[in-house]
């Protein structure tokens, strides 16, 4: 019976689908979704060829750019360290200055002018003094001159001329200056050598004043009495003192007047 059942089915199926139509299981291309022809592939050999190599960029030249030179300023060069005595001697040049005082001396009153420039050759100071009065003696008219000279002067005034007056008259304490700086030749004469005077190297005086108002000239008292004698005294006494001395009795150029300079000689001072 079983069986009668199966082969009954089975041929009930196979009615079916012979009378059912022919379906295909692909499913159908939507509408617009048609494939799109490709290119064909172009075989390799015929193709053109293309390196895979990057390629080098084209070099593009820079302008040239002009080299300046850099400017390299000259530096100052550091001055040179004074030393302890350098020092002390400077702050003592600055107090002494602060009052009145010039060539680093308490003792000689003035001011420093500096570089003093000549018309002709040979003349000029560079470090020059305008002196007002050296121990306590004041000269009768500021007087241009170095250090050397204002120091020479004050050592005479100090060993020489006091002791050679001998406290005539109260002692001296004015000296009447006839000449000091001044850019020209000997006496004046043309065509001579530079005068001493001309480098700050030399001072005239042709007149001593004493404390109670006296005096003794050159001019007037040379030769003459006790001022005559005091006067020898005091031309010796700066013999030595300064290098050259001249006085009446060296020539009618000095018969008024102290000459009195630096100037050194080979064979000594020289004295007239």
């Amino acid at each position: 019976m079983r069986w009668t059942v199966i082969i009954a089915l089975a041929l009930m199926a196979n009615l079916a689908l012979a009378d059912a139509p022919y379906i295909s299981l692909r499913p159908k291309a939507r509408p617009g979704s048609e494939r799109v022809a490709f290119a064909p592939v172009v075989p390799s050999h015929t193709a053109p060829f293309v390196s895979l190599r990057p390629v080098a960029r084209p070099i593009f030249s820079r302008p040239a750019v002009a080299q300046v030179e850099p400017v390299v300023q000259d530096q100052p060069r550091p001055k040179p360290r004074l030393t302890r005595d350098e020092r002390r001697a400077a702050r003592k040049a600055l107090r002494l200055q602060a009052k009145g005082a010039v060539c680093g001396d308490s003792s000689i009153q003035g001011e420093v002018i500096g570089r003093v420039p000549g018309k002709l050759s040979g003349c000029g100071i560079n470090d020059a003094v305008r002196v007002t009065s050296i121990s306590n003696v004041a000269l009768s008219q500021s007087s241009v001159m170095n250090c050397t000279t204002a120091r020479t002067l004050k050592s005479w005034i100090d060993n020489g001329l006091t002791p050679a007056v001998r406290g005539k008259g109260g002692g001296v304490v004015r000296l009447k200056v006839a000449s000091h700086y001044a850019c020209r030749t000997r006496n004046s004469r043309k065509g001579a050598k530079i005068s001493e005077h001309a480098k700050g190297n030399a001072i005239d005086i042709s007149a001593f004043q004493m404390r109670d108002g006296s005096e003794m000239s050159v001019l007037k008292d040379w030769g003459r009495g006790s001022k005559g004698r005091s006067l020898k005294r005091i031309h010796k006494s700066a013999c030595g003192p300064f290098g050259t001395v001249l006085g009446p009795k060296s020539d009618s150029y000095h018969r008024n007047h102290f000459h009195f300079d630096v100037a050194r000689h080979r064979g000594g001072p020289y004295c007239r």
